[in-house]
């Protein structure tokens, strides 16, 4: 946990700051200590009167305005309730558990994060004393609650940041241009160890930013009931290159049996950042004025679209990838907004176009859709800090890896390969 304590002389511009982060949708009220009444019923005159009250009773102070953030590491798991226990105890470690504060979540970063608003002065005029305080009580105070609530230290949360805001060490693999099992591997153990994914669609989802396919095999064959799992290259047109490698071959061991487990924790890791997404989603919607704005805002934000199809065309789902949190979500998980049918219906206001159904099959086709001649698009790659940013933000796929469950009538990616005889883990 990173904690940064600012002081100045306008509570009422700290609040302004923070009530309209919460106006653009880019926060929530998550708590209002020492108010006579709930956060959703305090306006912002409750708000200020409150603070200004206390002001009043010391008008020698000037500085006496506090604001407060603290940052978590993208690897931390904290909700709401979590969030507004960390920030009581340390208010109450740095000594102002018994000040009114206000306590607000920010969705406009990678990271977690809150922000704090109060004042120095005490009931009664009596002055806190905030001299060395960041030195003092708060690096105290972050320190043991990164102990008792387990929290990624901040040391290792300022590497892990510069990490972050670096394109991720993976060159997206193009098939004769590497060595098939160590390309497939490096990208294989850094998507699976450091994205957040609940199910193999999901997976796949990340993984074909690079030009990888997690296989288990088609329905009824032995590697399928097995519960098998290969990797594989994915060539220009989306098929399978190469010599697809086992699971259990990579040094992490990505078996399907391994990433099971790894769902229930993923769900649980990724519930910060799906307010995230949903606000930039919505704001981009609401902001832009044609598709090509809205895409080129999700793509600085490292945001990706898939649209699941078959081989009728109809869109019976989507995935959303954001890269800068290394979060998967499927848009029923977001809410019934983000479901496939609801999504698409907001987009024609951007294209101008037919109602959803049309627009959807205009969207233009990724390089390694299955199954399609691939198309060319007048995208530019933006000068962005995370994976995949030379492709379309939305791109639309047909996979029978994609799908949640399996249907007869959807391709196989081996299915032109019949030479290569894909063996059981």
């Amino acid at each position: 946990m990173v904690a940064r304590i600012v002081s100045g002389k306008s509570i009422r511009g700290v609040l302004n700051y923070n009530e309209n982060k919460v106006k653009n949708s880019e926060a929530a009220l998550l708590m209002a200590a020492g108010f006579p009444r709930g956060p959703e019923e305090l306006s912002f005159k409750n708000k200020l009167e409150r603070f200004e009250m206390l002001i009043r009773q010391n008008k020698m102070t000037l500085t006496n305005a506090m604001h407060i953030t603290l940052n978590f590491s993208p690897k931390d798991v904290v909700d709401e309730l979590k969030l507004q226990a960390i920030a009581m105890d340390y208010m109450d470690r740095i000594g102002f558990g018994s000040q009114p504060y206000l306590i607000y979540q920010h969705f406009d970063a990678a990271h977690p994060h809150i922000h704090i608003a109060t004042v120095n002065i005490a009931d009664g005029g009596q002055r806190i004393e905030t001299h060395n305080i960041g030195k003092n009580q708060s690096e105290k105070a972050r320190k043991e609650i990164e102990v008792s609530y387990g929290l990624i230290k901040a040391e290792d949360q300022v590497k892990e940041t510069a990490f972050m805001m670096q394109a991720i060490n993976l060159e997206k693999v193009i098939y004769g241009k590497a060595e098939t099992k160590a390309a497939i591997s490096s990208i294989v153990r850094e998507v699976t160890g450091t994205y957040k994914f609940t199910s193999l669609p999901e997976l796949n989802a990340a993984l074909r930013q690079f030009n990888v396919l997690a296989y288990p095999g088609a329905p009824g064959t032995r590697m399928n009931e097995k519960g098998g799992l290969v990797y594989c290259l994915l060539d220009e047109k989306g098929e399978a290159a190469g010599i697809p490698i086992k699971a259990s071959s990579i040094y992490s061991s990505p078996t399907l049996k391994n990433l099971e487990k790894k769902y229930p924790q993923n769900k649980e890791a990724r519930k910060p950042y799906g307010q995230r997404l949903k606000h930039l989603l919505d704001k981009g919607i609401d902001s832009a004025k044609s598709r090509e704005e809205f895409e080129a805002n999700l793509r600085t934000q490292g945001i990706r679209i898939l649209l699941r199809e078959n081989e009728q065309g109809q869109v019976y789902g989507l995935t959303f990838i954001d890269n800068a949190t290394r979060s998967v979500f499927n848009g029923s998980d977001l809410g019934k907004a983000y479901s496939a049918k609801a999504f698409l219906e907001r987009l024609p206001r951007l294209t101008g176009e037919r109602p959803a159904e049309s627009a959807a099959q205009q969207l233009p086709n990724a390089p390694f859709d299955a199954g399609h001649k691939t198309t060319k698009t007048s995208f530019e790659p933006a000068e962005i800090k995370y994976p995949a940013s030379d492709q379309p933000v939305i791109l639309t796929l047909i996979d029978i890896a994609l799908s949640d469950t399996h249907e007869e009538n959807m391709p196989d990616p081996f299915r032109r390969r019949k030479k290569k005889r894909i063996q059981t883990e």
